[in-house]
Parts: C-alpha cells; sequence; structure tokens
C-alpha cells in the first residue's frame, strides 16, 4: 500500500486550488490541433460534484450553453487540465447538485455566495 502512495506523490505535486462543491470555475484544457499545435479551451460552470481520492479524484462540472445543459467529467490531475481558476465560491448545503439538471435559466447558474449572505 505504500508504494502506490509513493507513486500517486509524484503525480500529485501539480498546484491545484482548492475549491468545493457550489463554486463557479473556469478550467483551461489542452486541445491538441495538428502533430505540434495545442490550443487551451476554456469550460467555465459549476462544480456539482466531487469524488475519488488520491490520483483517482474526479469533479462533475455543468453549465448551460444555448439552453442546452452541458456536464463533463474532468480527473483533477490530468495532464490535459492547464489550470483551474476559482470565478466565484457558493455555499451549499449538499454534497451532489445533481437537483440544478431541472432548473432553468438564473436558477441553474446562480448558487448564493458565502460573501453575499454575510
Amino acid at each position: 500500500m505504500e508504494k502506490i502512495k509513493l507513486i500517486e506523490q509524484e503525480y500529485t505535486k501539480k498546484e491545484i486550488p482548492k475549491f468545493n462543491v457550489g463554486d463557479t470555475v473556469k478550467v483551461l484544457v489542452k486541445i491538441p490541433e495538428g502533430t505540434d499545435k495545442v490550443r487551451l479551451h476554456p469550460f467555465e460552470g459549476v462544480v456539482i460534484a466531487k469524488e475519488g481520492t488520491g490520483t483517482r479524484q474526479n469533479f462533475t462540472m455543468r453549465k448551460v450553453s444555448y439552453g442546452e445543459g452541458i456536464e463533463r467529467v474532468f480527473p483533477l490531475y490530468s495532464p490535459n487540465i492547464e489550470r483551474i481558476e476559482i470565478i466565484r465560491s457558493g455555499k451549499v448545503k449538499r454534497a451532489k447538485l445533481y437537483y440544478l439538471r431541472g432548473k432553468v435559466g438564473k436558477h441553474a447558474t446562480k448558487i448564493e455566495s458565502r460573501e453575499e449572505k454575510a
């Protein structure tokens, strides 16, 4: 078991900001174009779930684009993620925000911030 932890320590050295479920986050993903070109594509949305531990940690994001809901699962320590930026912190009472799938408009993206409540 200790050997697995030693191997995982190499891959978890990537500097990642602390974010929780309910936060609005922008993830810049590397997309290959051709043989040697790579461009960064932003995916901005609300984190609706986090799961796993260590290098197997994933988070699910949701955004509404042109009236259509899009969900995407990202491995936290993926080499395809350039960086993660926290746009807004949200205060939620649940670990999984799957109820946002049924919401439309601002109700689907507006999660009350910790600072706005104070």
